[in-house]
Parts: structure tokens; sequence; C-alpha cells
């Protein structure tokens, strides 16, 4: 697909900042808040999560839709949303096989949200995208799609995800998972929402230029071992579609929440897509901060890479993103900034 996207802006809601500039400051930062949940562990412990410091919100979809309302409410801001349903919403989910997966978060969540917006989103080109931590860069895609076939101007990505659901933690936890004392190859679980407005690049901002996908047979929960292969596949098609090379992008965000396996996987594919030796590919990992926060992190990834861009921290201009589920779904996205027009 030849054309590109713009991300013309973010908002957030995470346990480190309940807004993109007070979330990706934190993450630049390198702050984390994790912090005792009400459920404990098989050891007797109280299980640590990040929790979006909200006291007064219900707990389930109720707080669910408050948290996207307030990511999107952040993300509408620069501009003045169309009073006739014509923009898109791509709201990003769970995938529906996830473990302790709410059964409200999908047309309901959708009819809840434009309840607490008092907005209508465009009825036929609006989505729902249940496909975790891979949602977000799929969701890219779609709007590349909509721009290309539907001349539609804007599109709004908003995600909205928790771990920190008792039956989500049982599972994990009896799977080994989590992040214990006694068990150092887990993730920490966390909440987060997200919401990324995104347009027809018009030659300046942070722009999507390429987006790619694949399948990894040997995924976390399988036993065949591990080479990569559905990430190699999904950063060569994000490449092609990008039409460069990975050795011209400067620096990496992904979704590596700390267990071993995906940590071994990007590295396995960074061995086997980088042609040119480069002295620095920095990889960051914004889930070290705010958690597991599954289809969320995907908005987490572009709000900070178009935070270190706008601000002048970045690397360089050229970004690899990367997700994927443990079902062995894999995606990435090619981003490079040109500079605010």
């Amino acid at each position: 697909m030849a054309t590109s996207l713009a991300i013309l802006s973010t908002g957030l809601v995470t346990s480190v900042g309940l807004s993109a500039p007070a979330a990706c400051a934190a993450i630049r930062a390198g702050i984390s808040n994790p912090s005792e949940t009400r459920f404990m562990g098989s050891g007797g412990e109280w299980i640590v999560a990040h929790q979006v410091p909200l006291t007064e919100l219900p707990s389930g979809r109720a707080k669910l839709v408050k948290m996207a309302a307030a990511a999107i409410r952040e993300a509408l801001q620069p501009i003045e949303p169309p009073s006739d349903g014509s923009l898109p919403l791509l709201l990003c989910v769970p995938e529906t096989d996830r473990p302790g997966r709410l059964p409200e978060v999908d047309d309901a969540l959708f009819r809840a949200l434009q309840i607490e917006l008092s907005y209508r989103f465009h009825p036929t080109l609006s989505a729902i995208v249940p496909h975790g931590r891979t949602s977000v860069p799929l969701a890219l895609g779609q709007a590349r799609r909509m721009s290309v076939e539907h001349g539609q101007q804007q599109v709004l990505i908003a995600a909205v995800d928790s771990y920190n659901l008792w039956p989500t933690l049982v599972h994990y936890q009896r799977a080994g998972r989590l992040l214990t004392p006694l068990n150092t190859n887990g993730f920490m679980p966390g909440e987060a929402a997200a919401a990324v407005l995104v347009g027809a690049a018009t030659g300046g901002g942070l722009e999507c230029i390429g987006v790619g996908q694949g399948f990894e047979a040997a995924h976390i929960e399988s036993e065949q071992p591990l080479r990569a292969e559905g990430l190699t596949q999904a950063i060569a098609a994000a490449l092609q579609d990008a039409g460069c090379s990975l050795d011209t992008l400067d620096f990496r965000i992904t979704d590596l929440a700390g267990e071993q396996y995906y940590f071994k996987e990007a590295a396995l594919a960074l061995i086997r897509t980088l042609r040119v030796r480069k002295e620095e590919f920095d990889i960051w990992h914004p889930a070290e901060c705010v958690g597991e926060v599954g289809s969320a992190i995907g908005g987490v990834m572009l709000a900070v890479a178009l935070a270190a861009c706008r601000k002048a921290y970045a690397p360089g201009p050229g970004i690899l993103i990367h997700a994927g589920t443990d079902a062995g779904q894999r995606v990435a996205a090619v981003l490079r900034y040109r500079g605010e027009a």
C-alpha cells in the first residue's frame, strides 16, 4: 500500500500518568508505579499490578468505559470532531479467547462509549478490532485502507484493556507467567487506555509508512523451537510496504513486558532481518513502566513515539514498532518523522 498515515494526536490513561504528556514523561524517566491489588496469590502474598489511580471508578466494563472516554477526549482536543457522525472509531480490545476476558468489551463497550462521550461515531466504517496486543498496529492498516478506499480524512483508534481481573490473574498465575519474588521470568499485570487520531499524511509529522503481519507457529504456548519466523515475516512485510530496509531505521518500540520468550524472539528477528551492521539500535519497551496492558500497548507505543519525536529525544526519525499475541499473531509497523508541517 503506497499511502502513508500521519499520527496527529494521542491520549493516554495509565498507572504512571492520566494524560499522554504525563505518561510519556514518566516512561521516558523510567518511572513505574506498581501497587498491591485486592487479590492474593497461591502463596498467600498480595498480587502486585499496575493500577490506574482513579479509586472512585467502578470495576469491570464501567471502568474501561471511563478510561477509554478520557483518552479519547484528550486525543480529540486538537480538533473539532465532526457532528455528523462521519468520524470512524476503531475500538481495540482483547482477543476473544483471552483468559478472563469480560464478555461486554465488544459492541456493548462501543455503545457505552458513545453514551459516555455523547457522540456518535461512523455507523458503518467503525469497527471492533479484537486482537489484543496486535490490535492497534492492525488498526493502523485498516485506517490506511479507509483513507484509500473511502477517502476518509481522519480515523480515531482507541484501545482499552485490563489484566487486573481475578479470572485473568488466576490463569496467568497458574501458568507461572506473573512476575513474583519467586518468578523473575514473568510480567506484571496492568491496565490502560489509549487513543490515537490519525489522518492522511500531508508531508509532515509522524507517519506510518508500512504495516506487515506474520504468524509464529512456535508461540509461547507451544512446545516447538522458537526461530522467530512470524515476527521476521511481519517485519519484512512492513519494510517492503514502507520501501526501506531495517538499517535505515533508528530504534524500536515494542510490547515486551518481561517474559524471556518475547525478548529472545525480538533478538532472533533482529538477527534475521538486519543486513547491515549498526552501532546502536535501541529497543524501548514501555510495558516496563505501565505493565502488561494488552490491547492498549499499541496506543502507548504510538504516543511514546510521537512524544519522543516532537520533543527531540528520539534517537532518530525512523522507528520500527512490533507486537505479538500469545496465540502467534505478529504485526510490525514502520514509522518515520518528517518534522512538523
